[in-house]
């Protein structure tokens, strides 16, 4: 029988080792300050705006919001993102996503000055973390991901990672951060044809793929060590990718859901915007 790794401690300790930092860069009279953009009527948007308010309150990092009404152009949005690119005392902008439908994502992501994309999605952050430069964001969910495997002490070399989903906000960068660990990396996706051959050799295995419980136990190999990144909304319940229950009884570790990697998502951005603030400075 395997368990649920205790996201939430794991968090704590590392925004306690966040505000102590914070705390010492007060000392030199500075606070590090994120910009939120929410273009969008999406409630999940808006709770997860929520939550990233919540915890710079908490640990001490400065944040503005703008929130755009429905009729906004793409230019309008970009003229913002400019505006805030030249604003030195602005060290990370963020673009929550979905945006409105009619808004062109690309254009208004690739807006964002590549120093201040703390969320790591710009062109210029992603290859250069495809290439291996270490000066870069890492995008905020894969970065939580490596967060929780480094703690329970999660052995790379030799092993079978298996990711299942290719987006450009977990797949992709997530199968980097595990090739750069030594690890031997699949990545499935809608065309893959029997993924469970693939996820039945995984010694970790990744789902990022927003189906509720695509993963069953029959699709685990015994001992492997699951993340479910999903957040999948079903009859007023929250349902990751992965039946947990279920994968319990093969798995070693797995993470929870709700109460898993979107902690650390959260995190990510916060250590981010610290790491922003610290480049922008030349404070090491």
């Amino acid at each position: 029988m395997g368990e649920k790794i205790n996201v939430k401690d794991i968090v704590q300790r590392k925004k306690n080792e966040l505000k102590d930092e914070i705390e010492r860069i007060k000392q030199k009279n500075a606070i590090p300050k994120l910009a939120v953009i929410l273009a969008s009527d999406d409630e999940a948007s808006k709770i997860y705006v929520g939550k990233k308010r919540k915890m710079c309150e908490e640990l001490g990092i400065l944040q503005e919001e703008y929130v755009l009404e429905s009729s906004t152009t793409t230019q309008e949005v970009k003229a913002i993102i400019e505006k805030l690119n030249d604003d030195s005392s602005v060290n990370g902008i963020l673009v929550q996503l979905p945006l409105y439908k009619h808004l062109d994502m690309d254009e208004i992501l690739d807006t964002i000055s590549y120093k201040k994309d703390v969320d790591g999605f710009h062109p210029l952050t992603l290859g250069k973390l495809f290439i291996g430069e270490k000066e870069t964001f890492i995008s905020c969910t894969p970065k939580g991901i490596m967060t929780i495997l480094d703690d329970i002490k999660t052995e790379y070399e030799g092993k079978h990672a298996v990711i299942v989903g290719r987006s450009r906000i977990v797949g992709k960068p997530i199968s980097q951060l595990l090739l750069k660990r030594g690890a031997t990396v699949t990545i499935c996706h809608s065309k893959t044809k029997d993924i469970s051959v693939f996820t039945k050799q995984a010694d970790i295995l990744v789902a990022a793929v927003g189906k509720p419980h695509i993963i069953t136990k029959d699709m685990v190999k015994e001992g492997a060590i699951v993340v479910d990144v999903g957040i999948n909304r079903v009859d007023g319940k929250i349902l990751g990718d992965v039946d947990t229950e279920n994968v319990l009884e093969v798995c070693s570790k797995i993470t929870p859901v709700p109460g898993g990697v979107g902690l650390t998502t959260v995190l990510s951005l916060l250590e981010n915007v610290v790491q922003a603030f610290k480049e922008q400075n030349n404070i090491n």
